[in-house]
Order: C-alpha cells, then sequence, then structure tokens
C-alpha cells in the first residue's frame, strides 16, 4: 500500500478549513516525455519549493515534480506552528552533539524563522503570519522545568523573546483548567500553513520553476547524471533534491530506515464568536507537554483548530472528529459539545531522535525530511540550506548532516508495532501523571 494514496482522493487536496479557506491555484501539468533540467527537485512541501526557489533565484534550470498537488502533504494540513529551537531542546542537544555544534543548530533555527518571515514579506504571502507560541504545562514539576529551561535559552543563548508564566498567568492567556504553567515565546510565531505553501509556489513558479503536478516518482537511477522515471516520463538532471518527508516510499532505503511515518489530526469547530476568550485571550498558538502533544490555535475567523492525537500504519481512523474531539474536551471542558466543522489527517515524518534528517546520499543526491512535528521554519530552511549545498556553500547543510541519526529498531515491518507499544506507554504516563 502507497501511503500517498491511502487516505487522500488523488490529485485532490484534503477536506480541511485550509483547503476551505484558501484561493486555490490553478493546476500545474503533468510531465509527459522526457526533460532536462540543472536540478530535479522531488515533492512540493515546504522543502521541496524552498529548494526549487532558491536555487532558481540563483539562476538555476530547476524541475518539481509532485505526485498530487503543491503543499498537498503535511505542508498543507500542519499545525501552522512556527516553533524556536530544534525539535530536540537544547539542553538535550548540548549532550547529544557537544556544545559547539548544539550552538550552531540554534542559530540555524533562529536562521528558520528569520527565513520564514522574509519569504512572507518578500512575495507578499497572505497566511496571516501572527507572533507567539505559548507552552502549557499539567504540573508543578513541568513548570519549574520550564522556568529552568527558558533561564537557559536566556543565559547561554540571549535569547530574550521567552517568558515564564506562572498558574495566573497562564490562566490569564489559556483558561483551560488543566495549565498550570508554562512559558510564551513571543519570538516563535504561528501561520495559513497551505496558504503559505500556495504562496511559495506562485513564488517559485515567478523565478522560473517548471512545476509539475499528478507526476509520480517510481525509480531513481543514479549517476553522474541522475534520471527521475515518473509515470509517464523522466527528468535528466546533475543534481536531485529528495523532498518527500513520510512520503518516500521506496525511493532511498537508507532515509526510510531512518525517518518514519506517522499520522497526526486537527478539527476545526465552528466559529466560538465571543467564546473564543474561553479558550485563548491572546492571538498566540499553544503547545502543551505531553509527550503526543495536544497544539492548538484559533483561526483568523475565530474557529478553535486543535490537534491532538497520532496513529502508526497507512490508513486514517474513520472518525476523526471523535478522535480529536476527546482530548479537546479535556481542555476545554466547555467545548466538550461543540459543532467540529472539519476533521482531517496528516502524514508527517520522524525520526528516532526527532532531529531532521539532512544527508548526502550520493555526490549529487541531497535529502532532508523527518521533521517530526516542527516542519514549518526547519523543512523550509532545509530547502534553501540544500539549494545552498549545491551551489557550494554547504555550511549550515553539513552541520545539520552532522546530527546522528540512529535507524529504527525492527527494520521497515516492525517499527511500527514497536512505535505503538511506545506512545501506549507514553500515553499511560500521561494519564497517570508520572
Amino acid at each position: 500500500m502507497d501511503l500517498l494514496y491511502s487516505n487522500d482522493r488523488k490529485e485532490e487536496y484534503p477536506a480541511s478549513w485550509y483547503a476551505a479557506s484558501v484561493d486555490p491555484l490553478s493546476p500545474f501539468p503533468d510531465l509527459k516525455g522526457a526533460t532536462r533540467a540543472d536540478v530535479c527537485v522531488v515533492g512540493a512541501g515546504y522543502t521541496g519549493l524552498s529548494a526549487a526557489l532558491h536555487l532558481a533565484e540563483r539562476g538555476y534550470d530547476v524541475v518539481l515534480v509532485e505526485a498530487h498537488r503543491v503543499g498537498f502533504g503535511a505542508s498543507g494540513r500542519n499545525g501552522g506552528q512556527l516553533g524556536s529551537g530544534q525539535r530536540m531542546a537544547q539542553d538535550g542537544l548540548e549532550s547529544f552533539v557537544g556544545p559547539e555544534d548544539a550552538g550552531k543548530l540554534w542559530q540555524l533555527a533562529e536562521d528558520a524563522k528569520g527565513l520564514v518571515r522574509d519569504l512572507v514579506a518578500r512575495h507578499d504571502i497572505d497566511c496571516h503570519l501572527k507572533p507567539g507560541i505559548a507552552h502549557a504545562c499539567f504540573s508543578a514539576g513541568e513548570v519549574r522545568h520550564e522556568h529552568t529551561y527558558v533561564e537557559h535559552l536566556r543565559a547561554r543563548y540571549g535569547y530574550d523573546q521567552i517568558t515564564p508564566l506562572d498558574r495566573d498567568q497562564m490562566q490569564a492567556l489559556c483558561p483551560s483548567p488543566k495549565y498550570v504553567g508554562g512559558s510564551l515565546d513571543m519570538g516563535a510565531g504561528h501561520l495559513h500553513p497551505l496558504a503559505y505553501a500556495l504562496g511559495l509556489a506562485r513564488a517559485a513558479k515567478a523565478a522560473g520553476v517548471r512545476i509539475f503536478e499528478r507526476t509520480h516518482v517510481h525509480d531513481i537511477v543514479r549517476g553522474e547524471r541522475v534520471s527521475v522515471r515518473t509515470d509517464q516520463g523522466r527528468v535528466e538532471a546533475d543534481h536531485l533534491i529528495l523532498a518527500c518527508n513520510g512520503y518516500m516510499g521506496g525511493l532511498d532505503r537508507k532515509v526510510a530506515a531512518r525517518v518514519m511515518p506517522i499520522n497526526n489530526f486537527i478539527a476545526a469547530t465552528e466559529p466560538l464568536g465571543d467564546a473564543t476568550a474561553r479558550v485563548l485571550t491572546r492571538d498566540v498558538a499553544v503547545a502543551d507537554s505531553k509527550f503526543v502533544i495536544n497544539y492548538f490555535r484559533l483561526s483568523h475567523d475565530g474557529r478553535l483548530l486543535f490537534g491532538g492525537g497520532e496513529s502508526y500504519g497507512y490508513r486514517f481512523p474513520s472518525d476523526i472528529a471523535a478522535l480529536v474531539r476527546k482530548p479537546m474536551a479535556q481542555i476545554f471542558p466547555d467545548l466538550r459539545d461543540v459543532r467540529i466543522d472539519y476533521a482531517w489527517g496528516g502524514t508527517l515524518a520522524i525520526t528516532m531522535k526527532r532531529m531532521p534528517y539532512l544527508r548526502r546520499l550520493a555526490p549529487n543526491i541531497l535529502s532532508a525530511s523527518g521533521y517530526s512535528g516542527h516542519g514549518v521554519g526547519t523543512a523550509t530552511h532545509a530547502g534553501q540550506l540544500m539549494a545552498m549545498a549545491i551551489a557550494g556553500e554547504a555550511e549550515g547543510f553539513d552541520t545539520m548532516a552532522r546530527v546522528p541519526a540512529p535507524p529504527f529498531p525492527g527494520g521497515t515491518m516492525l517499527r511500527s508495532p514497536l512505535l505503538a507499544l511506545a506512545m501506549t506507554w507514553f500515553a499511560l504516563r500521561d494519564r497517570l501523571g508520572v
């Protein structure tokens, strides 16, 4: 079974609030026959769109191929949170890769946020980009840890845009009975993810990128010149960028061993009107401290966009709204009976250490994936880093590529069941508060 076609209608965006609230792009053509390019990019999410755009701006002839539509995958379905740092916390990174590379990774993450803001401004992308992400905690111990981490970021990295929140301050911001404190990062942000992806596609097209949709890559022939084979054609290119994330499939076994697709789910309520004040009193996003996190924000038309729940395997559950309603009602009991107008799932990709997997798979093949739920900025930046590496400026890419990436145990057959067992244990731990 192919994840590209397991849960969605071919060549159609899912029935999400995101898809219902944007002006769609006219379809790009599908690739038929043979064509030649300096660089072929496979996958038109944030990574591929950013790579193609930055390469074209440097004068490269770029072909970008996508099996469905631009922004079809996680890039057009996610929670829209533009977080600070890497997916792994900085104190963990300092132990994992050493203080020098941890410092470089922090700066790269700051660059990623700045890149998104620059692209939105430079290309006039109407994606409702707003500042602010709160991290919400469930226990006094978690709050103490969060406040210690805030002080660590301030002292070691000079990051002064994050502030600790006590119980009263958290309740004033997000009046959920479950949250007892946390932090507020005004250097982070949130946006409409599909509108951002479509804006990148418009910019890439304007820069000269040749974009092909409905073009499924099924084979890659490596060599001094790479041949990318599709259902009805092929691309011959000097360089290849794989930007497939959770939809990599069997295109590269080394990546598949380290980057695992999982599914996550979001619901959009009816417009809440005055009841929005019972959810958030400021226009910021929230992510909480559960291992399988709850994340949410208010849409620009006053809906609660709430993400929660994961599944492992190919198929989405039959009732996504019911799946997401359960954690939403735990966080906001007043909304247990609220109408849900949209509910959708998406396939992202994780790594064992929750750090993105950037690698040079051959002298002329680069890959970036495995953003582990932290992809709005990181994926955009990974695309730029790969473009720079092709142009001979590989320092940032090489820093990311040095991060160790162990394979998942059990291979591609057993990793999903093993992960499901692990997630069940973490869910039980969260429920028991241990």
